[in-house]
């Protein structure tokens, strides 16, 4: 048992590491795209409250200035924490909200129009609601993160759900086969790649959501610091917030990309053969 734990854990570490040297390029890219940036300003002058280079930037995240000494740790670990929690909400509910649908019209027909009528409405304009309802604190901004990014995850988990063959259907009926053991073992599976692709969607726009929520219900997090520095027409903690908040999308897209990689690896087989 041991020996066979062992060899699967081996295993998952090979294919993550091959899924990390596949992404090297795009590292690659984005470390090329601040390079050009730093040498573009440096090269025609231009004014640091117009576009601080990046260095100037990182020396407000990791050394302290008299202009604005923000506590950064505190920030990021309330944004981080707001986002990750969001985005695992959003992924739990959504993904259990789509099986719903699925699995009773009825419920669908009742609330899906509900839930699209919720997603029309500007965030920018319901968070004030939201803030007189729940108050200031890690709650709202958790809620606002998920009202932000919920319906792709359960659009496209529906889509996965759905897109059965009707010959596929027709012989699971004859085999007499339950509804659970349908999903369990046919639907769920099939729906794999649209939930990825949803919970990819989710991991970008669950941080729009924190930070949103931070902009208009919050004493700290780093949209409080973009919406501090504005005001005092401080431009590098402005790119500051943006730089790590940029990072900490594009890593968790990362990841949900390298889990799609392990528990998918046939997905990605048929491609390196086509």
């Amino acid at each position: 048992m041991k020996k066979n734990g062992q060899k699967a854990k081996s295993a998952w570490c090979k294919k993550a590491v091959e899924a990390i040297q596949k992404n090297y390029r795009s590292v690659l890219v984005i470390l090329g795209f601040f390079l050009l940036w730093e040498f573009s300003v440096v090269w025609f002058k231009v004014p640091e409250f117009v576009l601080p280079p990046p260095s100037a930037a990182l020396k407000h995240l990791f050394i302290k200035q008299a202009d604005a000494n923000y506590n950064w740790p505190l920030h990021i670990r309330t944004t981080l924490q707001e986002f990750i929690l969001g985005f695992c909400v959003t992924a739990v509910l959504g993904i259990g909200l789509a099986i719903v649908f699925v699995w009773s019209k009825k419920v669908k027909d009742m609330v899906l129009p509900l839930f699209t009528f919720i997603n029309s409405l500007p965030i920018i304009a319901i968070a004030p609601l939201i803030l007189l309802w729940m108050g200031y604190g890690i709650k709202t901004n958790i809620l606002i993160a998920f009202l932000v990014s919920f319906f792709p995850v359960v659009i496209n988990t529906m889509t996965g759900l759905d897109s059965i063959e009707d010959d596929l259907l027709d012989l699971i009926r004859y085999l007499n086969a339950s509804k659970l053991q349908l999903f369990i073992k046919i639907r769920i599976p099939n729906s794999l790649p649209y939930i990825f692709s949803g919970l990819k969607i989710c991991s970008t726009m669950s941080i729009v959501g924190a930070i949103v929520g931070e902009f208009i219900a919050s004493d700290r997090g780093l949209g409080y610091i973009i919406i501090s520095a504005q005001y005092t027409m401080s431009t590098p903690p402005i790119f500051s917030s943006l730089i790590v908040i940029s990072l900490a999308g594009a890593g968790l897209y990362w990841v949900v990309a390298l889990a799609e990689r392990l528990i998918m690896p046939w997905a990605f087989k048929k491609e390196q053969k086509g």
